[in-house]
């Protein structure tokens, strides 16, 4: 999810873009439909605990219905200029979601997410958010593509790092439950709250709170919401010169 090749990547994505103009992405020519939401969101309620920790033997039995589900919305991508903002954030969560339970699927048993990774050498691709698997309109694209080339680059919503999962222990928990477009909103301050109420992600003592990494990972996107501490402040008390410092990140796979 995090690579220090990111930059280089997308510039060299860029030159080759304007090189072969063959890279349809995202755009407001897409005919499709909304997508019901609802066979993902059964298959989280069976298989996703409260604490958002994964079945995967259990849901591996049922990985011809989270194919199919990601298949479907792979063929139906949002119309940018009719679809609400709701919609298209909630389209991209769940297929993200629900992509990285299939990467896990196709890989499975494994200790962790970061296991994962290009048999062969291949250009800019070390790790598994590089992985080009996910098909969108003919087009293949991987989970950094989605996080940083759609939902960060187009959205001002800092709240989506703690609906996206990572299949990792540290990472925001897994909802049991799709997102949708009515209830974006207070799913995503849901996510939020039990973030930061996590004390395993994030502890706040009196003189010295230990924030996961996430806030430093992404800590641009919080300064256009005037910086992680403020941030963070409409959701906790944060006392005036209390020291930051970041916990150790858990790459353990997310699994009950």
């Amino acid at each position: 999810m995090i690579k220090d090749n990111r930059i280089a990547k997308y510039t060299f994505i860029l030159v080759f873009l304007i090189m072969t103009s063959c890279f349809n992405g995202p755009t407001n020519a897409s005919t499709g439909k909304i997508v019901s939401h609802n066979s993902y969101d059964s298959l989280l309620q069976k298989h996703v605990d409260k604490m958002g920790m994964v079945n995967y033997e259990m849901l591996a039995l049922d990985s011809g219905k989270l194919n199919k589900f990601i298949g479907t919305m792979g063929r139906n991508t949002p119309n940018w200029e009719q679809w609400k903002r709701e919609e298209i954030i909630s389209y991209y969560l769940n297929l993200y979601n629900a992509s990285t339970l299939q990467l896990v699927l196709r890989n499975y048993p494994l200790q962790s997410i970061k296991d994962i990774g290009p048999t062969i050498q291949i250009p800019f691709v070390n790790t598994p958010w590089q992985l080009d698997f996910i098909k969108m309109d003919d087009e293949l694209f991987n989970l950094d593509d989605i996080e940083h080339g759609i939902l960060r680059e187009k959205f001002e919503e800092p709240r989506i790092h703690f609906a996206l999962v990572c299949a990792a222990i540290s990472c925001p928990k897994l909802r049991n439950e799709a997102y949708t477009a009515e209830k974006l909103e207070s799913q995503l301050e849901d996510q939020t709250h039990q973030f930061l109420g996590d004390t395993s992600k994030n502890s706040f003592e009196q003189e010295e709170i230990k924030l996961s990494k996430l806030f430093s990972w992404y800590k641009g996107d919080f300064d256009s919401n005037r910086g992680v501490l403020e941030f963070i402040g409409k959701y906790r008390d944060i006392p005036e010169g209390v020291k930051v410092s970041y916990k150790n990140y858990n790459w353990k796979l997310n699994e009950q």
